[in-house]
């Protein structure tokens, strides 16, 4: 996953646009970059690997020399970015969110065209910069961003930075979202808004998909009107988000909450304590407090955000050694009680294994674990989301191809709730887990905790619908 952020301000911005990035580190962990714009000095960019410190301190020794009243930064999971480029639309900084599925072909196609690549990232080409090339064959940014949306399989919204403004390109799916902020004399681009309330900037617009904006210090002008179609990712509401941001006008904590609830209708469980796997299963565990009455308590506490989340980590071993270190148990809470935890997902199942062998050697009488969307019988295809070295890493494929003795296994009966394969697969992992007992949330009750129609989601990591 990524996170940007991009402002142009009537004064200098680099002070903007270093805290709205900082503010989507939760986002990535491996890269991240800013790029500013000033008549005086041009486009200046600095870069900098996240995985041995913060975005804040490798950064800060950087704003001291940049100026400029227009910029963008991003947090990345994988590519090095901003991309400066200079073409036939003049020289222009690109930063993304995208999945591209077909990139492979499409580095077939410049080779082909004798065109060259120069960034790297990960042993293959950086896909900021394809998006870059696909951009500059527009007779215009507009005509561009359209190649890009026409050209690539999968995801990517953009921001833009040229001489003369701050361009907004949302995916055309709007599978991950661009919101954009104002305050006196500035305007701002966004994934999380979450970033705006410190930097006082407020909730302005909601780019819808495919829509295209220039965004200057005085507003924005649509260059092109949004899609109908609209496949924005739940998993923003269930996990990515941070709580007190809106997508679509919807706040992820509200949804959690009522996730929380919804998973409470079928309870039926006696305890002493519901909890939240930290961060991000808290808000679920307090609707399902309040709705059936158990206390909610906190048996684990996340002791440093210095660990990354345990499942982006491309090692097994690292994976371990993250899901193992990063939270701390309290006996006092968990000895002899019988305790219900709710958590975001299961992926691998890497962190949750390693919390339930710390609760029993506690001495915890039960462990009840509810799981605030269904289980992921499809690795996604458009947002990196439970990306892996072999699909076979997700617990539910793995169950599933225990159950039947072999890999090649079909996930569709498997993601039907109502379903025997389901049920034996829910059980497999109860059992490999080592809980008392499991229960996934029913894809319904989830699209309507979110609160969109689930035409406008997508759900394809649960029910394997896709489009591209």
């Amino acid at each position: 996953m990524s996170g940007f952020f991009g402002s142009i301000s009537k004064i200098d911005c680099v002070t903007d646009v270093f805290y709205g990035t900082d503010y989507h580190s939760h986002l990535g962990t491996k890269r991240a970059g800013l790029a500013f714009f000033s008549p005086k000095k041009g486009f200046q960019r600095a870069i900098h690997s996240l995985e041995d410190g913060y975005f804040r301190n490798k950064f800060e020794s950087d704003i001291e020399n940049f100026e400029g009243t227009s910029g963008i930064g991003v947090i990345s999971d994988t590519e090095a970015q901003p991309i400066i480029v200079t073409s036939n639309l003049g020289r222009f900084a690109v930063a993304t969110v995208s999945k591209i599925v077909n990139i492979d072909e499409l580095e077939e196609r410049f080779i082909k065209q004798h065109r060259t690549f120069s960034e790297t990232s990960q042993n293959s080409i950086n896909p900021t910069e394809l998006v870059a090339m696909l951009i500059a064959e527009g007779q215009s940014f507009k005509e561009g961003i359209e190649n890009v949306f026409n050209s690539i399989k999968g995801s990517c919204s953009m921001l833009i930075l040229t001489e003369d403004g701050l361009m907004a390109a949302r995916d055309k799916l709007g599978r991950t979202p661009i919101i954009l902020g104002k305050k006196q004399g500035a305007y701002a681009a966004s994934f999380e808004t979450c970033a705006f309330s410190n930097l006082d900037y407020e909730i302005d617009k909601y780019l819808g998909p495919g829509e295209i904006v220039k965004i200057t210090s005085d507003g924005y002008e649509q260059l092109r009107q949004p899609n109908e179609k609209m496949q924005v990712c739940s998993f923003l509401w269930v996990y990515y988000g941070y709580p007190p941001s809106f997508y679509e006008g919807i706040n992820v904590d509200e949804s959690r909450y009522r996730c929380g609830a919804a998973l409470a209708k079928s309870n039926g469980t006696e305890a002493d304590f519901c909890a939240g796997i930290p961060d991000s299963g808290v808000g679920h565990a307090m609707g399902y407090s309040h709705a059936t009455g158990i206390p909610l308590k906190r048996p684990y506490s996340k002791y440093t955000p210095t660990w990354p989340r345990s499942f982006m980590p491309q090692s097994q071993k690292t994976r371990d050694l993250v899901a193992k270190m990063k939270l701390l148990p309290n006996k006092a809470l968990i000895e002899g009680g019988r305790g219900i935890f709710l958590d975001d997902s299961i992926v691998r199942g890497t962190q949750l294994k390693d919390n339930v062998q710390d609760l029993h050697k506690a001495g915890i009488k039960e462990v009840h674990v509810r799981i605030a969307c269904p289980p992921l019988t499809y690795p996604c295809e458009f947002l990196n989301f439970s990306r892996s070295r072999s699909n076979m890493d997700l617990a539910t494929i793995k169950a599933a191809c225990k159950l039947e003795g072999r890999e090649d296994v079909d996930m569709k009966e498997y993601s039907d709730n109502n379903s025997e394969k389901y049920e034996a697969m829910v059980e497999e992992i109860r059992q490999s887990l080592d809980l008392t007992s499991l229960k996934f949330q029913k894809l319904d009750d989830l699209v309507e905790a979110i609160g969109l129609p689930k035409e406008k989601l997508c759900t394809h990591c649960w029910d394997g619908s896709s489009y591209f």
